[in-house]
């Protein structure tokens, strides 16, 4: 499941390719035909994200709501702003990218991750302009150049929202809706804090009472949204063996400080999460390791998917078990 790092990546490429412009909407598979014509010729105004939630602001008052779920993707065409990260996976994005990306620039030690986005190789927003057809028909980290825009939708499309230039195309998610703003604000009401949203005290105190008030142990805590946003199984194993803890310790149980780490963890992985496409969870990488890593999921990780090796710091086998229907993965040793 996408984890908050790339609804995030998403709405920057509608904020630089379709915020300010007009948009035909349309629904080619008819699931979302009238929530299409609603949308259909008004400028889109804003894009938001709150944890795995994304939002896209249209006049008159209306948004667009989408919860990618499982299954959901978008995949965008046309006169792009691109990234590796975009590249290596077809244009696809909101399916969680652990096949890795292959980066070609400078030295990583030059890459400086900014919070807008501009300066790095890695990032939305690199000034590397392309015109491609990326769909899930093209072969793995591929793309032809479009012969005709827009292309043909591919797949069952549920929206496919395009610009003079760009097309955004939407499958597979568990939510897409028309709202107005007082529903837009419900829905945000119910969710935890983002960090890259709310960035003050406020948050982290938040947070932080909610957790100590809760029996429930903290590894399932992480990943109710209504308690934090944005985490999911990946982030929570990491966080959870980053701060030596162990997962099944009740909320109330975890000391104040414990907890506090954990969401200013949260604050700085969900960073690099946005700025390099990755879930890159190991610190203090050296120029070749730190490749490694963009490139393999298996050198970027402390425990995640890592069941049966050992620990990197203990050397004990990484266990894996089952909670609350997800994997999870921990050090017995580490986070004992």
């Amino acid at each position: 499941m996408p984890e908050g790092h790339s609804v995030h990546r998403i709405t920057r490429q509608f904020e630089r390719n379709f915020v300010g412009h007009l948009v035909r909407a349309s629904s080619p598979q008819g699931r979302f035909a009238e929530g299409a014509a609603d949308l259909d010729g008004r400028r889109m105004t804003d894009a938001r994200a709150v944890g795995k939630q994304m939002f896209l602001g249209f006049e008159g008052d209306r948004w667009l709501r989408v919860h990618l779920g499982m299954y959901g993707a978008w995949d965008f065409a046309g006169d792009i702003l691109m990234d590796a990260t975009i590249a290596s996976s077809n244009g696809r994005m909101g399916q969680t990218n652990q096949k890795g990306t292959f980066l070609d620039g400078p030295n990583p030690d030059a890459v400086v991750l900014d919070t807008a986005g501009e300066n790095s190789i890695t990032s939305i927003g690199a000034p590397r302009r392309t015109r491609l057809r990326m769909s899930e028909s093209e072969r793995e980290g591929e793309g032809d150049a479009l012969e005709a825009f827009p292309p043909e939708p591919v797949g069952q499309v549920r929206v496919r929202l395009l610009t003079e230039s760009v097309v955004a195309d939407l499958r597979g998610p568990t939510a897409c809706e028309v709202l107005d703003p007082p529903q837009v604000e419900q829905v945000v009401a119910r969710l935890g804090p983002d960090p890259l949203l709310y960035d003050g005290p406020e948050a982290e105190d938040r947070f932080t009472s909610v957790v100590r008030r809760k029996p429930t142990p903290i590894g399932l805590l992480l990943m109710d949204q209504n308690v934090v946003s944005g985490i999911g199984n990946v982030y929570r194993a990491e966080l959870l063996f980053r701060a030596r803890q162990n997962p099944h310790t009740p909320g109330r149980q975890v000391p104040e400080e414990h907890v506090r780490h954990l969401w200013r963890d949260w604050a700085k992985l969900l960073r690099i999460g946005v700025e390099t496409g990755q879930m890159m969870t190991m610190d203090d990488l050296d120029d070749e390791a730190w490749r490694a890593a963009m490139a393999n999921r298996a050198d970027r990780h402390w425990v995640y998917k890592r069941e049966g090796l050992p620990c990197r710091v203990c050397g004990t086998n990484i266990a894996m078990e089952e909670i609350g229907g997800r994997k999870l993965y921990w050090c017995p040793y580490c986070q004992a």
